[in-house]
């Protein structure tokens, strides 16, 4: 009996490739053309694949859409993450996430738009994938703020309140440069966001008498 030779062992990258390959191309897909208008012809043509191939990794464009932007906000993390390696002083840490979110949305101006449909055509959702990834990510900068105010080094004020006014302030600025066009880079707008919250507006004697005026 003739012995069948071996076939070309399986990759089991393959798969994690392929999918990664869909996600990335249905991204830049939806931000053109919008979700209504997104056809999977048109990515299958795009990949070079037949159509089954996509609903074989994502059986409706629902989950396709949601797919791809959770994969962009799982990268804008690991770009943070990747940015924070080796920086010591929390405040720096501070400085280093909010330069790196920027330049991340700057360079993937895809994400925004995707942020914006999926509030527009999404609205059954408990909870829409940004507010999700930021509530997954959050405690460690719960954690960075309680040290430093346990250090002296932040003033006496709930942890949360500081997350969401900084939060806040990156994400209008995100939503800014993606609507104005980023007028400053990343470095300058960061630094402008943190000089306002470390330093506030007001000069050292207004503080004082405002102080004075409240006791």
């Amino acid at each position: 009996m003739k012995l069948k030779k071996p076939g070309r062992p399986i990759d089991p990258t393959l798969r994690e490739r392929r999918c990664q390959q869909i996600l990335e191309a249905a991204a830049r897909l939806f931000a053109e053309r919008g979700y209504a208008e997104a056809d999977t012809q048109e990515l299958a043509d795009r990949l070079g694949v037949g159509k089954g191939t996509l609903y074989r990794y994502f059986p409706t464009k629902r989950e396709l859409f949601l797919a791809a932007v959770d994969r962009l906000l799982r990268q804008l993390r690991q770009a943070v993450d990747d940015s924070l390696v080796g920086v010591q002083d929390p405040l720096d840490q501070v400085a280093y996430a909010i330069r790196t979110y920027l330049d991340f949305c700057a360079a993937h101006p895809e994400v925004v738009e995707l942020l914006i449909q999926e509030r527009a055509h999404f609205k059954d959702r408990q909870q829409l994938t940004y507010f999700a990834h930021r509530e997954a990510n959050v405690e460690r900068w719960r954690k960075l703020f309680r040290e430093l105010i346990a250090a002296g080094r932040v003033r006496r004020l709930p942890v949360e309140r500081i997350i969401d006014v900084i939060s806040d302030l990156v994400y209008g600025t995100m939503v800014t440069n993606y609507f104005a066009g980023q007028r400053k880079p990343s470095e300058g707008q960061t630094r402008d966001i943190l000089d306002i919250v470390w330093h506030g507006i007001l000069s050292p004697a207004e503080r004082r008498l405002r102080r004075a005026e409240n006791e």
